[in-house]
This record gives structure tokens, sequence and C-alpha cells, in this order.
């Protein structure tokens, strides 16, 4: 009894310690850093959150040409809600074009930009719809069916998420930004994350751990291709359609763009390589907790049996995401009608494939070295 609660004890001095380590890096990675600051001295613009009291006219009619979309204009009553100015009401002209079409009615909230000059004076123009109530919903469904589904492991998995995503936007991006190399950075942050995220899982037993050893492995793959590929195929975060961007984000910070490119595919990779994984490891627990005189060659082979059944599957996963995402781009390259040779030839098209090779090929790699690892791990004697 003693000894269990020395246990506990130390375990929550564990945790409490790299807790507190968390929060140090974080402030370390945000000091100096403030992302959307765009007031200075009063001057300057800011997004805020208005109120549509009233369509005051309404000289929209719907566009002939384009499905969905209106030309002309409304003029908006709009009641701000939060910054500086809330609780002021403006007349506020929004007009309509088939690039640009917020089309709002009296009750609903809109974001709005507030362009303030030296002299006091602002003006107010309708941004975008404001979708922060929307989305915090769809989080907030999402978190409460995979806890209702999952149960204790749906909540674990779900405090692995957020410290991942904590990671990336409060330690990745901010580092980035202030001239860290992206890669090895990325490579840190994976490994970080990839561990925190078994350990919530299941504690440090043989499958997660074989798990987590798998999946670096797997992740390591994938860094080794995708520079391989991207050397051979000469493109990086250059040849990227946010390269512009990120060259003028380039003057005003230390960022170093030619990395971007590789800490993306690890970042992709990632997922599909943890559930890759998981799942063969716990399968593989499972048939040694009904087979304890099962050997390592045996668990080895078994375990191949069930990556080669996930590989394909998560293969399409990762593939399908990028094409997906890039949908809207190869609809546009087909339209211009470009012969194969001009198309395969297009930086567009040669990122794409570096991502889903580099990505497919870290999950193929993944299956024999979990296999290995958590067999190997099994079949010890208890």
């Amino acid at each position: 009894m003693k000894r269990q609660t020395n246990d506990k004890l130390i375990r929550l001095f564990v945790i409490l310690f790299f807790a507190a380590l968390f929060a140090m890096v974080i402030t370390l990675a945000n000091r100096g850093w403030k992302a959307g600051v765009g007031i200075r001295d009063g001057i300057g613009t800011e997004y805020e959150t208005a109120f549509v009291v009233d369509v005051l006219e309404d000289k929209t009619v719907e566009d002939p040409q384009i499905e969905g979309r209106l030309r002309g204009s409304k003029l908006l009553e709009l009641e701000i809600r939060t910054g500086r100015y809330a609780g002021q009401t403006v007349e506020v002209p929004n007009y309509f074009s088939a690039m640009y079409s917020v089309d709002v009615k009296s009750g609903d909230t809109v974001s709005v930009r507030i362009d303030t000059t030296a002299d006091g004076y602002f003006t107010v123009s309708v941004y975008n719809y404001n979708r922060v109530p929307l989305i915090i919903g769809m989080f907030a469904l999402f978190c409460l069916a995979l806890i209702a589904i999952g149960g204790w492991q749906g909540l674990r998995a779900l405090l692995g998420l957020l410290f991942t995503f904590v990671c990336i936007v409060w330690i990745l991006l901010p580092l980035v930004l202030q001239g860290w190399p992206p890669i090895p950075l990325t490579v840190a942050i994976v490994g970080v994350t990839a561990a925190v995220g078994f350990y919530l899982l299941g504690g440090w037993q043989p499958k997660t751990l074989g798990a987590l050893l798998g999946a670096l492995c797997g992740v390591a793959a994938a860094a080794i291709l995708g520079h391989l590929a991207t050397q051979l195929v000469h493109v990086s975060a250059y040849q990227m359609d946010e390269s512009e961007g990120l060259l003028l984000a380039r003057y005003d910070t230390g960022l170093q763009i030619s990395g971007l490119l590789l800490s993306g595919i690890l970042i992709a990779a990632q997922g599909a390589v943890m559930d890759t994984s998981m799942s063969i490891a716990s399968a593989m627990a499972e048939l040694r907790e009904k087979r304890p005189d099962i050997g390592f060659a045996e668990l080895f082979r078994s375990g191949m049996v069930i990556g080669r059944d996930t590989t394909g599957t998560m293969a399409n996963t990762l593939v399908l995401a990028f094409a997906g995402s890039s949908l809207n781009m190869m609809v546009l390259i087909f339209s211009y009608r470009v012969s194969f040779l001009q198309l395969m030839n297009t930086d567009f098209i040669a990122v794409e494939v570096v991502r889903a090779v580099a990505g497919s090929l870290g999950i193929i790699f993944t299956v024999p070295c979990v296999a290995a690892i958590t067999a190997s791990l099994l079949s010890r004697k208890k």
C-alpha cells in the first residue's frame, strides 16, 4: 500500500514537472511575438464583430452567368459589438461580385474591418460572415461525439489532439517565424506529440511503446524519402501557392522557407502513421494475450499480415486527402487542356506527388518497424 502511494506521488511529480516545463517552453517560444497586431498608436486595421440592425437599401440582382451569386450592393446599418468602437452604429455599403458575396440580413452578425487614420477618422467595411460561433459549435459536437462513443479513451484522444494543436500553434509556428530551422523543429514536435498521444491512450506498455517507436521510424522514413524526392524533383516551398506571401513575410521575420514543404509532409504523415502503428500493435497485443506461448517469429508474421491489410487503406487516405485539398487547382489545370508532359512538369503536380508519395512510403515502412519492435517487446518473458 505504501509503495503504491509512493508510485502515485512520483507519477504526479513527473506530470507536474513536465507540465511546468511545457508551460515554460510555450512562454519562451512566444516571448516578443504577438500575432495579429494591426494597431499602433491608435492607427491601423482591426477586425471586430458587428450586428446587422437593418438592411437600409437592397440593389442586388442574381448573377445571370454564375450560379448562386449576386451582383450589386446593399446598404447595411451595423452596430459594432466588440473592440474600442463597441456600441457605435454605422452605415456600411456591402458590395457583391463573383468573388465576394457576404449576403446577410437583419439580425445577423458579421465580421467587419475597421481602418483608423492618424486624425482619428475610421471607416468600416464588411469583411466576412461571423463564423466563430459555428466553428466552436462544430468543435464542441466533435468533442461530445468522441467522448460519447470513445468513453475514457475518447477523452484521452481528445487531450492528445489538444496537446498536438497547442504544440503546433504556440510552439512550432512562433519559433519558425523567429528563424528556427523548420525541419528539426518539426521532427521534435512530431516526436513529442506522438509520445504524449500514445501515453494518453495506453500508458507505457509494450504495445504503446512498440507503436510509438514504429511510428517514429515511419515518420523518419517519410522525412528521408521526402528530402531525397525534393532534391531529385527540384521542388521546395518556393514552388508552393503561398510562396509569394511567405517571401513577403520573410522580410519582417526570420522565416526559413526552404524547409516548410518537408515539415508539412511530416505533420500530414504523422496522423496516418500513428493510426497504422497503433492498429498493428493493438492487434498483436491482443493476440499475445490470447496466446501467451506465441513467439517472436509468429508475432512478427501476424503483425505483417495485419499491416498489409491496413497499409492500402491508410495510403489511400493520405493520397485522397492531398487530392481533395487540391481539387480546385486540379480542375483549373485540366480546364486548360494541357498536355501530359506539361502537366507532369508543373510545380503544383510535382509538389503534390512528392507529398503523397513520401507520406505513403512512410506508412509502408511503418509496418515492418512496428511488427518487429512490438513482437520483440511482447515476446519477452514476463
